[in-house]
């Protein structure tokens, strides 16, 4: 009786083992593979991101007193969309225009992003040339400086980072997340990437797009205008940050690595994008505003520019130093720049030719 009591113990104890070791493996199994792969992304981003940095000559904004640091600092990033690619042999040059500018001022306390759009045509005093002209033409006097240099002066606030991609990582970004949605507000006909007339047709309604649709969809503006085109950058980019920090993208966060380093150039080094991070896995949704800026058609002569009102441009100045917790005094006063543009004497002649 003794025995088989003893027996039964042993057998009860083996079991146990056995369900523990059923449970137990695939755990570690899981942990090690989630491990490995963690490892293997911080390394291939430490790679990636570390050959897209580029020095833009600046150790600080001149706008700031101090050198910002993103874990523990308010900054600003400038986003540039740049009009280049393989087909158009001019992806590593810097003397293409903007076709898309965008500035996101993230508040580490709330954890929160306001994303200004500038309307590509908008009509401002470029430093790096002395005059005014359309916004989109500074980088191709000066390249990312001087596009930042220009902003600076727009928006009197300090641009602390800046990211530069070109179209082709647009694509492939969007690509990798297995496309985005959106809500398409009439019917497209649009160029792909490669100038292809007519290659992209889009059907009012909302739908998933694919890369190569996204950015017909976030380029025209053929039926509207530059301010619902850049309405329309913004969706797609909420769109693509929505889908890039849901649990579902995990496994493909290789190839939106990928997609992004080959095709981008900043000035921030990896372990400041690293200080980003917690935007996304902060516990709650990211919260995004977005902005525009305000204003109205405006052609002297034979080139469209699009007229800045400064009423709104004063408000907008103001949202954005609020959104990095600066003084209103951050530097010159609009009315100051104005003055020294005056005094300049110099602007674009109006029958430049239209772009």
């Amino acid at each position: 009786m003794y025995n088989n009591t003893r027996r039964v113990r042993r057998t009860k104890k083996r079991k146990l083992k056995k369900r523990v070791v059923f449970i137990l493996v695939p755990v570690l199994v899981a942990f090690f593979a989630v491990a490995t792969y963690a490892t293997y992304l911080y390394i291939k981003a430490d790679s990636v991101f570390s050959d897209s940095y580029k020095n833009d000559g600046r150790e600080k904004s001149d706008l700031r007193e101090t050198i910002v640091d993103p874990d523990v600092d308010n900054v600003s990033v400038l986003i540039m969309g740049v009009d280049a690619s393989d087909v158009r042999n001019n992806k590593d040059n810097d003397d293409s225009r903007t076709d898309s500018l965008m500035l996101a001022t993230l508040n580490k306390d709330d954890k929160s992003v306001k994303l200004l759009s500038i309307p590509r045509d908008s009509y401002v005093y470029v430093p790096e040339v002395g005059y005014e002209t359309k916004i989109n033409h500074a980088h191709a006097y000066g390249g990312p400086r001087a596009t930042i240099d220009t902003v600076e002066n727009l928006l009197d606030i300090p641009v602390d980072y800046y990211v530069k991609v070109n179209f082709e990582a647009f694509i492939d970004v969007v690509n990798a997340v297995d496309g985005v949605t959106v809500d398409v507000p009439y019917e497209m006909s649009e160029q792909d990437s490669k100038d292809k007339a007519g290659a992209i047709q889009l059907s009012p309604g909302e739908q998933v797009l694919n890369g190569e649709e996204a950015l017909a969809f976030a380029r025209t503006r053929k039926q509207d205008n530059d301010i619902e085109r850049g309405k329309r950058q913004q969706e797609v980019i909420k769109a693509v940050m929505k889908k890039a920090v849901s649990m579902d993208s995990i496994l493909k966060f290789d190839n939106i690595i990928e997609a992004v380093g080959k095709n981008m150039t900043t000035n921030m080094t990896f372990d400041e994008m690293k200080s980003f991070i917690s935007y996304g896995t902060s516990g709650k949704n990211l919260n995004i505003e977005s902005l525009t800026l305000e204003g109205h058609d405006y052609q002297p002569g034979s080139t469209y520019y699009y007229q800045l009102d400064e009423v709104a441009l004063e408000e907008t100045k103001q949202i954005l130093k609020n959104q990095l917790d600066l003084a209103d005094n951050t530097s010159t006063t609009a009315s100051e720049a104005d003055n020294s543009t005056a005094e300049t004497g110099t602007t674009e002649s109006p029958t430049t030719t239209s772009y």
